[in-house]
């Protein structure tokens, strides 16, 4: 193991250190290294508060992706993105599967229209469960979107799901 001894790294320095290796450790007056650390993987507890910003999130996170089969099975990787648009009415039933999904994410369908059947599958080991939260159902005459929750991403799966016409309109009241 070799040790990198240095003094100090001024703020706005230009300064910039390249280390062969697997750990870099820097520590400034206030216990943080302010800068980019590229292409190394950070410890939790190096992050300050609010230091993150939308750009640095995956994908799973803030991405839309474009659907472009609109009938039979279509794979949704939750991994890929958040919102998942339709480009195109559906042109017959369609079966939704789901893979890498996380507990908590949340993602959603929309431009969703076309009279066909809509269902949903994942990859869950040993089986799954989608429970429908609210009364309203998927009406193929009007623009659609669909939230999915993952509730439980173990073998044993559950995910909750609604549903809602929507229209463009500037006045909510």
């Amino acid at each position: 193991m070799s040790t990198l001894k240095v003094g100090s790294i001024q703020p706005n320095s230009g300064t910039k250190l390249n280390i062969t290796g697997s750990t870099l450790l820097i520590t400034t007056a206030s216990g943080h290294f302010s800068g980019s650390y590229e292409g190394m993987d950070i410890d939790t507890a190096e992050i300050v508060d609010n230091a993150v910003s939308f750009a640095k999130l995956e994908n799973r996170y803030t991405a839309k992706v474009d659907i472009t089969t609109y009938t039979g099975a279509v794979s949704i990787d939750w991994a890929a993105g958040t919102t998942f648009k339709m480009g195109s009415s559906l042109s017959g039933a369609i079966e939704f599967d789901f893979t890498n999904f996380k507990q908590g994410q949340v993602i959603t369908f929309y431009n969703l229209t076309g009279s066909e059947t809509i269902t949903f599958d994942s990859d869950a080991g040993a089986s799954e469960t989608f429970n429908k939260v609210g009364a309203v159902d998927y009406d193929g005459t009007t623009t659609n979107m669909i939230q999915v929750e993952c509730i439980d991403d173990s073998t044993n799966a559950i995910f909750n799901y609604s549903v809602a016409a929507y229209t463009s309109d500037p006045t909510p009241s």
